[in-house]
């Protein structure tokens, strides 16, 4: 090589590496710019007020905090914030004498504002029972049925909702599913017992709804994974396997227990809106003979499927028709089977009205009187407004927390439903495991007979199939109202509730 073509090889290659320098550079200077346009949310400071209650003409006082408490990956990068308010009662000593019970909605992908506002926080707000709301301004009201008498309370939104809140290192799909949203709750309520010096505490978890299939993997996670034994469980509105759900039945053909486990609810309502041909004067007495028709001729007609006589499949809708108020015609055009949406959109249809779905005492007006399903639920329709409000309001202007920042009520990107157990997510085999791993730990079941959403007997029949013996079964009892899903906006319900809940935690806190 003469030294011309070295010359020339030189500024070559020092052509190259000078791109690829100022390649880096950029890459470089690009990312820093992309971390620094990026907002990195940080949690506000926890805050801490003063508030007394009246239950049953005494007077409770109590600090409330409103607060995050943060999560970690294995990295301890910060995943999330979750947002809670936890009231504690003032004067307490000994707090290994105090129980502790988180509190939570469901969805998946709800904030916990419904049980928080209407339940047995310190504060209700104040609904017309079945009526819908009207605009602001609402009232909220001193909560004579809360539950601080006997138990702190700790309302949890769940990661994503309300002010709970992913960070840049918290991935969706590390939250968002079965298994992720019960590993997210285990840690923050070890990680609360440790920042609220609570671990010595009688434990309780009250669950609604899609609450439930959380409290089944939580407690099996908690009792299994975090050596953290429950006192007990409360269940409101339950469910466990989601293949029982009267939702979309439809697209589960050959599973024809949905339909059964929710005659009950249909009748219920049937009764309620004075459309069943020979109304009983009441309604307990008649749902048992519901639940035996469902679980008996109903069931044994359902498996029969094209085999099922002429002369059957009609005493069949006949039957249904008096336990439905549902016409035969139209019975015979379903095949006997109808989804919730179908009762919801027909039982009222002649007065252009649609039936609520997580109450079925509460009604509204048709949107689309030709439509095969109901296009909405009378009763969200009714009190959201209500509830919202009052909790933004509430929880900045008494508890000073969540300036400038935005509370989700819902919030859900796609749910991973893979739980591991075949076909249908089912949490039944994680109840049963917890209770097994823990058999001194109490479950209380309790519902209302007008709920369409997870109706009555369903959450009946999972517990009574839960794969454990006959002793464990014992430790499971069970209570229901003549309410919808959210038993807690029946006023005439939230009195026998309070006690039934109360009693539940007095007989298992292990406290002389």
């Amino acid at each position: 090589m003469n030294s011309k073509q070295l010359r020339f090889c030189i500024a070559f290659l020092t052509a190259i590496l000078c791109l690829g320098f100022n390649l880096s550079v950029n890459a470089q200077e690009s990312h820093t710019k992309s971390q620094k346009d990026k907002k990195v949310w940080t949690a506000p400071k926890d805050q801490t007020t003063e508030g007394s209650v009246t239950i049953d003409g005494q007077k409770i006082e109590y600090n409330a905090v409103a607060g995050t408490i943060p999560l970690f990956n294995n990295d301890r990068d910060t995943t999330a914030h979750m947002f809670y308010t936890a009231y504690f009662k003032k004067g307490v000593k000994n707090k290994s004498n105090r129980p502790v019970t988180f509190f939570y909605n469901g969805g998946p992908g709800s904030a916990t504002v419904w049980l928080h506002m209407g339940s047995f926080g310190p504060v209700r707000v104040g609904t017309k029972d079945t009526a819908h709301v009207a605009g602001a301004p609402y009232e909220l009201y001193n909560n004579q049925y809360s539950l601080l008498d006997v138990t702190d309370l700790v309302f949890v939104d769940a990661p994503g909702t309300g002010f709970s809140r992913l960070t840049t290192n918290g991935e969706p799909d590390n939250f968002f599913g079965v298994d992720q949203d019960a590993n997210a709750f285990a840690d923050f309520i070890t990680r609360f017992f440790t920042k609220h010096n609570r671990w010595n505490s009688p434990k309780y978890l009250f669950g609604e709804s899609y609450g439930t299939t959380r409290s089944a993997v939580l407690a099996n996670n908690l009792i299994t994974e975090k050596s953290v034994d429950l006192n007990g469980i409360t269940m409101l509105s339950q469910i466990l396997s989601y293949g029982n759900s009267v939702d979309y039945p439809q697209g589960n053909p050959g599973n024809d227990r949905p339909y059964q486990l929710a005659l009950p609810t249909y009748a219920a309502t049937a009764w309620y809106h004075n459309k069943l041909p020979n109304k009983p004067e009441k309604l307990e007495p008649f749902l048992q003979e519901v639940e035996d028709f469902a679980m008996g001729e109903y069931a044994s007609a359902l498996s029969k499927g094209s085999e099922l006589s002429e002369s059957r499949f009609n005493e069949i809708a006949q039957k249904l028709h008096e336990y439905t108020g549902l016409s035969v015609d139209y019975l015979k055009k379903a095949n006997l089977r109808v989804s919730g949406g179908e009762f919801e959109k027909n039982l009222q249809i002649d007065e252009l009205q649609t039936t609520g779905r997580l109450d079925t005492r509460f009604q509204g007006p048709t949107m689309d009187p030709l439509s095969q399903r109901s296009h909405y639920d009378p009763q969200s329709a009714s009190i959201s407004s209500a509830y919202v409000t009052l909790f933004n309001d509430y929880v900045r202007n008494t508890l000073h927390f969540g300036d400038n920042m935005t509370y989700r009520p819902a919030y859900r990107k796609d749910w991973d439903f893979d739980h591991g157990y075949g076909m249908g997510m089912n949490v039944m085999p994680d109840l049963a495991e917890a209770m097994k791993y823990n058999p001194k730990m109490k479950v209380l079941l309790t519902g209302g007979y007008f709920d369409l959403a997870t109706p009555y007997y369903e959450g009946i029949y999972e517990m009574h199939h839960l794969p454990v013996s006959d002793k464990i079964q014992d430790n499971i009892s069970y209570e229901y109202y003549q309410s919808g899903h959210m038993v807690y906006v029946h006023p005439e319900s939230m009195g026998p509730l309070h006690d039934r809940v109360a009693e539940f935690i007095r007989k298992t806190d292990n406290v002389e």
